[in-house]
Formats: C-alpha cells, structure tokens, sequence
C-alpha cells in the first residue's frame, strides 16, 4: 500500500485573515478632557454697612443742648461698646467702692484693681466733659467723631455726630435740652444700631472735634491736616432743625461757605475702658 501522504494546509485556511496586511484599529472619537477649574480665592471680609441716623427737632438748637448730645453720645458708645461695665450714671452715683466692685466683679482680688480703673475712667471723662463745654462756648462745633480702638487716623470703629444741620439760638427760645436728649436716643433705638456688633474689646477711645481756628482753644490740641478716616465701621448721626425755628437762630446754609475756616481738634487723652 501506499504511503499515507498529508497535504500541507495553508494558513490562510487555518487562520483567516493571517497573511493579510495588518489593520489598524479604528480610531475612537476623542473625548475632550475639561480644563481644570479655577477656584476663587475667598471674598474679603466686607463690614456690614450701618445706616446713618437722622434726627430732626421740631425748633432751634442751643449750644448747652449741643454739648449735652456729644456728651451723652460718648457715654452710650462707650456702655454699648463694653468700655464701661455699667452705664456712666450708674458708677458716677455708686462710686467706685470695694462694695460695689464686689456684686460687679465677684473677685475679690481684682476689686481693687477694677476700683482704682474705675476711678481713673470717671476722673478721665469728667474731664473731656468739662472740656466739651467750654469747647461748645468758644465756638460753632460742626461734627463730633468718637473714634474706638487703633488711633485716630486708623480706628476701629468711628461714631460721627453731624451738628451742621443744627439752627443754634439762644437758650431762652430753643426747645428743652431734656426733650431734645429723649428725642436723640429714641431715634438711635429704633435704628436698633449696636444690637449685631461683636463685642469689643478693652481698647482706647479717641474724641475730636471741628472748630473754628481762631476760637483760642487751650485744652484741646489742633491737627490741621486731619482727615476723617474711610476704613473700619462707622456709624453718622445726623442733626438737624426744623419746624418753628427762631429767626435769630444761625441758619445752616448760612455757615455751609464759614465751614472752610474750621478744623479737627483732639482730646489730649485717651479714654481707656475696662471690664468686670
């Protein structure tokens, strides 16, 4: 018999598509990467805005009622602003006696301390007031500033009481001080001003004034080129006079072009708060 003879099987048989040219791949559809995303840097703190307070009295404005606005305006600050424990009526009347100090602060080894601080404080705003009022006396004050924590230039806070708008008579034919002060902090409690505020802490408190040059103030030391600061909180109060107004009262528009020969001066001291 013959031998069993096996044919070689092409590869092409077995393999299909094996001597074929190499095919490439089909391409996918390129997905585009997004780009990365750029995160923004966290807004600066913004300090909320506190809308000025505008009071308008029914008549004409003494000077005596003047002086007790800035007067009483920097205790009320300066209570609602924890510089001061209590209200300045209240340490004024009970004085700073280690009976007192003692439900206030409840430690007995600071009730000595916090007297003698207390002391200091009272003697200290005793007298910035009785600067204020012979200030008042000497000549026109359009603007008060309360300036708390930093310096003057760059406070902290700033509390602005705008007098220009006031119609200055004479004592005897302008409304009661009393009224005129009741008037004041009604308004300033329904701005409801102080409520949101974080609480501030022990720092000194700065008082200026705006005068005539040429009013021959002793006390108070004049800052030609002061300029009221723009940064940091601020609160305008804002005064004014209408209604029956005295026609010997100085009229405002009157002074607004006088305003020029008028400028800052400084409390040579600074009031430094304390706590319980």
């Amino acid at each position: 018999p013959e031998p069993c003879r096996y044919r070689a099987v092409p590869s092409s048989v077995l393999y299909p598509g094996a001597g074929d040219p190499p095919q490439r791949c089909p391409e996918l559809p390129l997905i585009p990467t997004p780009a990365p995303r750029r995160t923004k840097p966290p807004p600066r703190p913004v300090h909320p805005v506190v809308p000025a307070v505008s009071v308008v009295f029914p008549g004409s404005v003494s000077r005596e009622s003047c002086c007790r606005f800035a007067c009483e305006l920097l205790k009320h600050v300066l209570h609602q602003r924890q510089q001061l424990p209590l209200p300045y009526e209240q340490l004024s009347e009970s004085g700073p006696s280690p009976i007192f100090f003692t439900y206030v602060i409840k430690k007995p080894s600071s009730v000595g301390l916090a007297s003698k601080k207390c002391q200091q404080v009272l003697v200290e705003l005793e007298g910035v007031f009785q600067q204020l009022e012979v200030m008042f006396s000497l000549t026109l004050v359009p603007r008060v500033l309360i300036l708390l924590g930093g310096n003057a230039v760059s406070p902290k806070e700033l509390y602005e009481l705008n007098l220009e708008g006031i119609c200055v008579g004479s004592a005897e034919k302008s409304l009661k001080t009393t009224s005129c002060v009741r008037k004041l902090f009604h308004s300033l409690f329904i701005a409801d001003v102080f409520s949101e505020l974080k609480a501030l802490p022990v720092t000194g408190t700065v008082v200026m004034l705006q005068g005539h040059r040429n009013c021959g103030a002793e006390w108070f030391r004049p800052k030609l080129n002061y300029k009221v600061p723009t940064r940091g909180r601020k609160l305008t109060i804002n005064l004014s006079c209408d209604g029956d107004v005295d026609t010997s009262a100085s009229a405002p528009q009157t002074l607004t072009s006088a305003w020029e020969d008028y400028i800052w001066f400084q409390a040579p001291v600074t009031l430094k708060g304390f706590h319980e």
